[in-house]
């Protein structure tokens, strides 16, 4: 985003003041915000998408088109910004849980980690995107695909981020 001199000749202000006055004015109307460094930054109407109602998945059904509302996808699949990565997803020890090759993975650090989660594990050193199973004191890494043994740490096991979100593209 540009600073408030940029603003200002970019709009041929004659001051400072007068740019600070736009970009709070762009502020209130919600086109830009300020960051937690106090920089700006597009706002979140640039961001929301139209919600357009429901389509069936299943059988078809007569479907009308209507604007129920409007939402941010990052509002959607992002709770904790600071702590959300995205990874690009390898391989093919995922595709029982929908993950596929080419995916991309939308993890959370900081979340607690539960029997059965989808999570970003460092074992032995290496990294890997797997189910994360436990049993009393065992805890070991497991794929979704049967091609693929489970893995049980022989040094040790980091999980710093459970999967939030799997975002695939189907066409360019």
């Amino acid at each position: 985003m540009p600073s408030y001199t940029e603003i200002m000749k970019l709009l041929g202000f004659k001051s400072k003041n007068a740019a600070f006055k736009f970009v709070n004015k762009l502020i209130e109307n919600g086109f830009i915000e300020r960051d937690r460094t106090n920089r700006i930054i597009p706002g979140r109407v640039f961001n929301e998408l139209q919600i357009l109602g429901t389509v069936q998945a299943g059988f078809p059904s007569p479907a009308e088109e209507e604007l129920t509302d409007t939402m941010s996808l990052d509002d959607y699949l992002i709770h904790n910004k600071d702590a959300t990565y995205l990874f690009k997803v390898m391989g093919d020890s995922m595709i029982g849980a929908g993950i596929m090759d080419g995916d991309m993975a939308l993890v959370e650090r900081g979340r607690t980690p539960q029997d059965g989660d989808i999570v970003l594990a460092e074992v032995d050193r290496e990294w890997t995107l797997k189910f994360l199973r436990k049993k009393g004191s065992k805890v070991w890494l497991e794929a979704a695909n049967s091609r693929y043994k489970p893995i049980y740490p022989e040094e040790e096991l980091n999980v710093p981020a459970v999967l939030i979100s799997i975002v695939r593209k189907y066409k360019l």
